[in-house]
C-alpha cells in the first residue's frame, strides 16, 4: 500500500470480542460507516458456541451493510484492522478468520488491536481530551487506567468479575434477560427507597461477587421491589467506580476523565463522574453511545494509529490472545 495521509486512509475495522460482530469503514476520523449486530437472549447469558454462531450467521451481512453505508467498493479499503484481544476465545478467533481472509483477498495490511484500548482511543478521538484518565466499565472488563512512560497503566481494577457482567447477572437473577444494563436503569429510575448493600472498595480495586451473592439472597426474599433494587445497586456501584477514578486523579495529577465501555452509556454513572470532576476541577467527557458499546469503528481508529507508527500489518503477527492485558501492550504512536 502506498502511504497517504492518515485523514486519506480507507479502514475497515471488524469487532468481535464477545457478544457483536462490527464492522466499519473509516477514512481519516470520518466515520463512514459504523454497523453492529448483536447477539441477544431472553434467557440465560452469553454460551461462546452460540455466540461464535451468531458471528458466522451475521459477519457477511454485517459487513455487506458497512461497505453500501460507506458507499466504497470493496477494493477501495486500503488497511484491515481487527480486534485480536482480549476477550472470547470463540468469538475472537471468528473475527480473526474473517478479517485474514479479507486481507489475502485485498492484499491489503491486517492490524491487530487491543479491543481495551480501542475504547479508550476512540473517546480520545471523539471528546476533547488530551492526556485522561479512563474509567473502562465493559462486560468483562472493569479498569481504571491513564498514559504513563510508554503505555496504558491500570491503577485500579475488579479483582473478580467485570462490572457490566455483574449487572448481567443481577438482571439473569431478576429474570430481565441480556443484556440487562439498559433494563436496569429504566427500572431504577423507578426506585424510590435506597437499600444497604456491600461496598467493596479494596485500595485502588473493586469486588462485586460478594454484592452479587447478597442480592441474590435480596431477591429470593421478595422482601424488596425490583425497582428499589436496581436503584439502590446503581447508586453503590457506581459510586464505587468513581471513588477509584477520584484517587487515579489525585496520583496522577490530570484533569480529564473518559469514560468507555457498554456500562458508560448509563446517565447515572455519567452524572456522577461529572459531579465528582467538578468538585475536583476537573472535566469528565463521554462519546456518543455509538462509540462506547463495543463498535468497530474504534477498531479502525486504533489500527489506523498503529499502522501509521510503523505496524507493517504482517499476517503472522495477527494471532489472537483472549487474556492481554490493557497494560502489556506498548504504545508507539504517543
Amino acid at each position: 500500500m502506498a502511504k497517504r495521509k492518515k485523514n486519506e486512509v480507507l479502514v475497515l475495522g471488524i469487532e468481535a470480542t464477545a457478544h457483536t460482530f462490527g464492522v466499519s469503514v473509516l477514512k481519516g476520523k470520518k466515520v463512514l460507516s459504523n454497523e453492529r449486530k448483536l447477539f441477544m437472549t431472553e434467557q440465560g447469558g452469553m454460551v461462546p458456541a452460540r455466540v461464535a454462531d451468531h458471528h458466522v450467521e451475521f459477519c457477511d451481512k454485517v459487513f455487506l451493510a458497512a461497505i453500501k453505508k460507506a458507499k466504497i467498493s470493496l477494493w477501495d479499503i486500503d488497511l484491515i484492522a481487527f480486534s485480536n484481544s482480549p476477550g472470547i476465545g470463540h468469538s475472537l478467533r471468528i473475527g480473526a478468520v474473517f478479517s485474514r481472509s479479507l486481507a489475502l483477498l485485498l492484499g491489503k495490511p491486517l492490524i491487530p488491536v487491543n479491543h481495551c484500548i480501542a475504547h479508550l482511543e476512540i473517546g480520545r478521538m471523539m471528546t476533547p481530551v488530551d492526556d485522561p484518565v479512563l474509567l473502562y466499565a465493559s462486560g468483562a472488563n472493569t479498569q481504571v487506567i491513564a498514559f504513563e512512560s510508554g503505555k496504558y497503566r491500570v491503577f485500579g481494577e475488579t479483582l473478580d468479575i467485570g462490572v457490566g457482567n455483574f449487572l448481567d447477572s443481577f438482571g439473569r437473577a431478576l429474570g430481565l434477560g441480556f443484556p440487562a444494563g439498559p433494563k436496569i436503569e429504566e427500572l431504577a429510575c423507578k426506585g424510590k427507597n435506597l437499600i444497604s448493600l456491600p461496598y467493596t472498595v479494596k485500595g485502588m480495586d473493586v469486588s462485586f461477587g460478594g454484592l452479587l451473592t447478597n442480592l441474590k439472597a435480596k431477591i429470593k426474599s421478595g422482601e424488596y421491589s425490583t425497582e428499589d433494587l436496581c436503584l439502590s445497586v446503581q447508586e453503590h456501584v457506581f459510586a464505587m467506580l468513581v471513588e477509584v477514578t477520584e484517587r487515579a486523579l489525585a496520583h496522577t495529577g490530570k484533569k480529564q476523565v473518559i469514560l468507555g465501555g457498554g456500562v458508560a452509556c448509563n446517565k447515572r454513572l455519567q452524572e456522577m463522574s461529572r459531579v465528582m470532576c467538578g468538585e475536583r476541577g476537573a472535566k469528565s467527557y463521554c462519546p456518543a453511545n455509538e462509540f462506547l458499546v463495543d463498535n468497530a469503528a474504534m477498531i479502525a481508529w486504533a489500527g489506523l494509529l498503529k499502522y501509521s507508527a510503523g505496524d507493517k500489518g504482517l499476517l503472522e503477527n495477527t494471532g489472537i490472545d483472549p487474556y492481554e492485558r490493557t497494560d502489556s501492550v506498548e504504545i508507539l504512536y504517543r
